[in-house]
């Protein structure tokens, strides 16, 4: 006689349900008011009491240069290049009249020599053409010029003529006031137009130095510092 073939049915066990991992509840964004703008004016004003424009310049037409090589380089970087370019062309009129391969050499270590040559010579040249060789102080001078933007406006304005503006917004000021919920937008001009309503004009140029100062040695694009940030306790990006 056949073997009887065994009918009953190995129990299944459920398996475990695989432990989810804990969620850290993300912080709530506090809205950008006037008060909070000011609060955290004043704790970075006094963390960085020596906070001021990284270029070195002793001249509107200095800063404006610098401020054009800046553009994707480091501020440092173009601190080593600038000597030599101004004493090779001290004056718009000189630079105007540069030989553009020559000027490319002295500034190839600021990257993008090429484009940066055609803008340093076309500022120059306007500036000579058409403000009789002072660079303006005005912004809707200054953007006519060829390679000024606001951003290069915005720096000559506030630390070679003392006139606040607008505010910079570089990479630095973009990071940060976005994490310090001053704003939520990404394009540089909405970025300005929301920190304008925040603070008040006489405090527009620091505030971009204040912010650039603590992107770069706390609040870093890659790995922000916020184990020892003293914003922490305020920031809605804080890590800790």
């Amino acid at each position: 006689m056949a073997a009887k073939r065994s009918t009953t049915r190995q129990s299944k066990t459920p398996a475990k349900a695989a432990a989810k991992p804990a969620v850290t509840p993300r912080k709530r964004s506090p809205k950008p008011t006037r008060a909070r703008a000011a609060m955290l004016y004043d704790r970075l004003a006094e963390h960085y009491p020596n906070a001021h424009c990284a270029l070195d310049f002793s001249t509107p037409f200095q800063l404006i240069v610098a401020t054009i090589l800046s553009a994707q380089c480091t501020d440092k970087r173009v601190n080593m290049v600038t000597p030599a370019l101004f004493a090779r062309y001290p004056t718009p009129a000189a630079l105007a009249d540069a030989n553009p391969e020559e000027l490319e050499q002295l500034i190839k270590s600021t990257g993008f020599f090429r484009s940066k040559t055609k803008s340093l010579i076309g500022m120059a040249a306007g500036i000579v053409a058409r403000h009789a060789g002072r660079v303006p102080d005005e912004m809707d001078l200054l953007v006519e010029l060829p390679g000024v933007g606001r951003k290069t406006a915005n720096v000559v304005l506030g630390n070679a003529y003392d006139k606040n503006e607008g505010v910079v917004v570089d990479t630095h000021v973009s990071r940060v006031s976005q994490r310090l919920a001053l704003t939520t937008q990404t394009d540089p001009v909405k970025i300005e137009a929301d920190l304008v309503k925040l603070f008040p004009p006489e405090r527009w140029t620091m505030l971009s130095h204040l912010l650039i100062e603590h992107g770069r040695t706390i609040c870093e694009a890659r790995r922000p510092k916020c184990e020892i940030c003293f914003l922490s306790d305020v920031c809605p990006s804080s890590r800790v």
